[in-house]
């Protein structure tokens, strides 16, 4: 099975080289035939690297253990489901993933958009030029396809990926993290092939939206597994890891908003053409720390040589995007220019600023260790205060901003029209910071804000709806007329819901700790929790060992949790298991670790934090994902709007 799994790799990667370089060709010389057989192969390279795939996965699944990438990832204990997961828990086995989902993407794209010969004909060599990276390390730096005389067992999975998270967060990162590809590749097509108008943006419009979607979604997943896996009762710690998943979402979410403004008014050509080469950049700049192994994370891999082929295709990638941004300057120029700071363009414009500015504050967090390391010879890492305040600084502002962006007129706006329309948002902030610090609630000033402006966000909202349900009759007609803007709306909604959760999580959290002996008891937020004694267990593949604590309020029973560990004889690990308790009075949790077991004496150190309106955050991501597929569901009136766009474009050329 080997030899298939490196023979269908060595194909792969003949196929997209071939992509890049009789695409080029073809692109250059205008030959159809030639475009055309390199799309083919474009398309072909995804069913080699599916044959691929299916090896490795069907090495997994049968414990073939004379494969090393399976005697290192999995061992015969392990689940049938966590073994299949290890597709993506190792180095060798991410990266064809990755090459996967792209050949994929490159595939259904190219195919979908075959009707734009000219510029279609430039982007298949840009997607052969990604997948030709990929596939040349996968064939020769890092194969998955190695293999060795069988050990009597394999190494085993690490204790915290044995999660069911884990089965979804890594495909939806992967699937976020690839899918900016295709704006970039379509992007630099336009550029290659002169067709600097809007035509690739409308091309690309959805893929944009379901990429940004998949890398939301799968951060808000890797934040819940943080969460109730790792057992230290958060779910984002500024990790180098996490934040190289959160850059390029940054950055596609600017370009998602900047990008209505050409649409609009046919500016920001340049800044939009930035946006999309920065978050495919980012991505990859993302892929480098997990694989190189130069941060130390949870999630990345260890020391590995791939650090350096890395470096350089990300250092290619920027070198090529600014120098052809530099050379079609002329064709970017903007068709109107910014009339007034006070409009909706104005507004947006800030948000972009902001975005990009909280983006790259992160990066420089998570670069300015390797720097010193490499400059230095020591590493002087960045803590959380650092992110805090930055997140504070634009974080706060780009909320206010989501409330008044979406009730600015176009061009131009009066103040007077503008007081009369912020009155009931600015009414309803002002009565929610009122009533909170009348309530004790004023003790933190970014949590105060990010009440206040949420309230305000929530206000805008609902009078936007309200208006247009008014204006239409009938809600669903209003926003089968507009779904992306409407789409948009609720994914405001999201971000406030979560704004809202992290202020209410980390700001008015209670934590306590301390070491308990049976019928041992700790107060936290007018909970008491009695500690009864331990109880043990044999699971499928670790032995559990738990805590049993009652715990009860105003004298009144109201839950038992047992927090714990997991002790793996394989793996030779041992792993916090927390237990929860869903508090539905504040939307928070009652969260348990059992820190140290004692199972001689019984004596548990137990930590407890009690964590308001963390429940929020999760439930924003169930708004998010609705507001995003209204946004990008099919507009039988967008398609014909988009058909006379494409129809006046080809005219105008």
């Amino acid at each position: 099975m080997a030899p298939l799994g490196r023979a269908a790799l060595l194909l792969s990667l003949g196929l997209v080289a071939y992509a890049l370089v009789a695409g080029s060709l073809a692109a250059w010389q205008r030959r159809r035939r030639l475009a055309l057989s390199a799309r083919n192969a474009l398309l072909a390279s995804f069913a080699t690297t599916a044959v691929a795939a299916a090896v490795l996965w069907s090495a997994l699944a049968r414990r073939d253990l004379s494969f090393v990438y399976v005697s290192q990832h999995t061992s015969r204990s392990l689940p049938l489901g966590y073994a299949l997961s290890a597709f993506w828990g190792g180095q060798e086995g991410s990266l064809l993933l990755w090459l996967l989902i792209l050949t994929g993407y490159a595939a259904l794209a190219a195919w979908l958009n075959r009707g734009s010969r000219d510029l279609v004909a430039w982007v298949v060599p840009v997607f052969g030029g990604v997948a030709t990276f990929f596939a040349f390390m996968l064939c020769f730096v890092s194969s998955p396809f190695d293999t060795a005389p069988a050990p009597a067992d394999g190494a085993g999975m690490v204790p915290s990926l044995q999660n069911p998270y884990m089965l979804a967060h890594p495909p939806l990162l992967y699937l976020g993290y690839v899918g900016l590809t295709v704006p970039f590749a379509f992007a630099m097509g336009a550029l290659l092939s002169g067709r600097t108008d809007e035509r690739w943006i409308v091309a690309t419009r959805r893929w944009t939206l379901a990429a940004w979607t998949f890398l939301g979604v799968g951060q808000l997943l890797g934040a819940h597994w943080a969460y109730v896996e790792i057992g230290w009762g958060g779910y984002y710690a500024w990790d180098p890891v996490e934040n190289a998943a959160l850059m390029p979402w940054l950055a596609a979410t600017a370009f998602l908003h900047s990008v209505m403004i050409q649409e609009k008014r046919g500016m920001l050509k340049v800044w939009n053409m930035v946006l999309v080469a920065l978050a495919f950049c980012l991505s990859i700049f993302g892929t480098f720390l997990t694989r190189s192994g130069v941060v130390n994370s949870i999630h990345s891999f260890s020391q590995s040589p791939l650090g350096g082929w890395f470096l350089g295709f990300i250092a290619l990638c920027t070198a090529f995007s600014v120098a052809l941004i530099y050379l079609r300057l002329p064709l970017l120029r903007a068709r109107t220019k910014l009339e007034s700071l006070v409009s909706r363009e104005a507004t947006f414009l800030y948000n972009n600023l902001l975005l990009v500015a909280l983006c790259l504050t992160i990066l420089w967090g998570v670069v300015y260790p390797l720097l010193t390391q490499a400059v230095r010879g020591e590493t002087r890492s960045v803590s959380k205060p650092y992110y805090d305040f930055f997140l504070h600084s634009f974080g706060l502002p780009l909320l206010l901003l989501m409330g008044i962006g979406p009730l600015v007129a176009w061009r131009r706006a009066s103040l007077r029209a503008l007081g009369r329309t912020f009155l009931l948002p600015l009414a309803a902030a002002g009565a929610t910071g009122a009533i909170l610090i009348v309530l004790g609630f004023g003790s933190s000033t970014p949590g105060l804000l990010a009440y206040t402006f949420g309230a305000f966000v929530a206000a805008s909202i609902v009078l936007e709806f309200v208006r247009g349900t008014r204006a239409t009759g009938s809600l669903l007609r209003l926003v089968g007329r507009n779904r992306r803007r409407y789409g948009g709306y609720l994914v405001h909604a999201a971000i406030v819901l979560l704004a809202i959760g992290i202020a209410g999580s980390s700001a008015y959290q209670t934590v306590r700790e301390r070491g308990l002996k049976p019928g041992g008891s700790l107060e936290a937020a007018g909970y008491t929790f009695t500690y009864r004694g331990l109880s043990r267990r044999q699971e499928a593949n670790a032995q559990a060992v738990r805590a049993t604590v009652d715990v009860s309020r105003g004298g009144s029973h109201v839950v038992t949790l047992h927090p714990g560990k997991n002790s793996y004889p394989v793996e030779q690990q041992v792993s916090n298991e927390v237990s929860i308790y869903h508090d539905p009075r504040n939307l928070g949790d009652v969260f348990t670790i059992a820190d140290q077991i004692d199972p001689k004496s019984g004596v548990v150190f137990l930590k407890v934090l009690v964590k308001p309106l963390v429940n929020l955050i999760w439930a924003a991501g169930f708004v998010f994902v609705f507001g995003a597929l209204v946004a990008m569901w099919p507009d039988a009136v967008e398609q014909r709007r988009l058909a006379e766009r494409y129809a006046a474009g080809a005219v105008a050329a």
